[in-house]
C-alpha cells in the first residue's frame, strides 16, 4: 500500500541503498533524505519523480543490482514522501524530523546538520523563490544549521546553544510548510 507509514527494516533498507550507491554528491543517509523529501513537500509546487530522484544521486544515477532493488527503492522512498506530505498537512504539529542522535562528553546530542543539508537541497531542487522575511529568517534557521560541520564535534561545543539552534527546525518546518500551503491555494 502507497500511502502506508514505512517500517523500521524499511528505513533500514532505504539507508543501505544510500551508502551502497552514494559519493560526495548525493543524498547520504536517512537523516538527510528526510529532510530533502520535507522540503519537496513542503514547496510551492509539486516536483516530479524524474527531477527528484535523480537529484538524489546528484543526478548521477547509480548502475543498480537489479530492477526489483530499484523499484523497491523508488516504492519506499515515494511512500515517504507521501507519508510527510500526509503528516505535515493533516498533523502538522505531530511532525519530527528524522534528525541523528549521538553523545558528546557524555551527553546524549542531537545531530540536526545531514537532516537540515537535505532540506536545503530539497528548497533548491524544488526551486523555491524568494521569500519574504519571516519566511526567509525561518529558511536560514534551517540553512544555518545545515552549514555546520558535524563530522567532529568541538570539545569546547556549547551543547546548549547547538540544542537551542537545533529545536528551532522543525518549528520552522512546520512553518514553511504552512506558507506554502497557504501560497498554494
Amino acid at each position: 500500500m502507497h500511502d502506508q507509514a514505512l517500517a523500521p527494516a524499511d528505513f533500514e533498507f532505504i539507508e543501505d541503498i544510500l551508502l551502497k550507491y552514494g559519493d560526495d554528491n548525493s543524498v547520504l543517509n536517512l537523516a538527510e533524505l528526510d529532510g530533502y523529501f520535507t522540503a519537496l513537500v513542503s514547496g510551492p509546487a509539486p516536483v516530479d519523480v524524474a527531477i527528484w530522484f535523480p537529484a538524489i544521486w546528484g543526478g548521477q544515477m547509480p548502475a543498480w543490482e537489479s530492477k526489483e532493488e530499484l523499484g523497491q527503492f523508488i516504492d519506499l522512498c515515494t511512500r515517504h514522501l507521501n507519508s510527510l506530505a500526509q503528516q505535515l498537512a493533516s498533523d502538522a504539529q505531530g511532525f519530527k524530523a528524522r534528525f541523528e542522535h549521538t553523545e558528546h562528553q557524555g551527553l546524549p546530542l542531537t545531530l540536526a546538520e545531514e537532516w537540515c543539508f537535505g532540506y536545503i537541497r530539497g528548497a533548491a531542487i524544488s526551486e523555491w523563490p524568494t521569500l519574504p522575511a519571516e519566511q526567509a529568517a525561518q529558511l536560514e534557521a534551517i540553512s544555518w544549521c545545515a552549514e555546520q560541520d558535524n563530522f567532529e564535534l568541538p570539545a569546547d561545543l556549547d551543547v546548549a546553544a547547538h540544542q537551542q539552534q537545533v529545536a528551532r527546525i522543525e518549528p520552522a518546518a512546520r512553518a514553511l510548510h504552512a506558507y506554502w500551503l497557504s501560497q498554494r491555494g
